[in-house]
């Protein structure tokens, strides 16, 4: 079984994404919503891409949406999924901005972290 904890828990700015990321996921309908704060404390958020030609995981994109505005690091990253985990690729991206110990809060569709992540592990 997976620990969860509420949201109410955490860090406000941590909350904040995590909420970003929900929003993203159910705005959109897409499978996974995610969102990303910069070292300035901007956040990008960003849901699936699933086109013929071009297929991004939400965190990813997030991810992308930073470096392409000018983000220097990354502080935290946030995916709403109902998957369990997220993928080392997802993980990578995030640690090639924000570093290796860049937590990655990992929350269910219902906004419950269900882990934390660092993105080099």
């Amino acid at each position: 079984m997976t620990e969860t904890t509420p949201s109410t828990e955490l860090d406000p700015e941590d909350r904040k994404i995590i909420t970003l990321a929900r929003s993203a996921r159910a705005r959109n309908g897409v499978p996974e919503g995610a969102a990303v704060r910069d070292e300035t404390g901007r956040t990008y958020v960003a849901g699936t891409v699933d086109l013929d030609s071009l297929k991004l995981s939400a965190l990813r994109t997030a991810v992308a949406m930073a470096v392409a505005s000018g983000a220097k690091s990354l502080e935290a990253a946030a995916v709403v999924t109902a998957a369990d985990s997220v993928s080392a690729e997802d993980r990578a991206a995030v640690g090639d901005l924000g570093g290796p110990e860049t937590p990655v809060l990992v929350a269910g569709p219902d906004g419950a972290l269900r882990r934390s992540v660092p993105a080099g592990g």
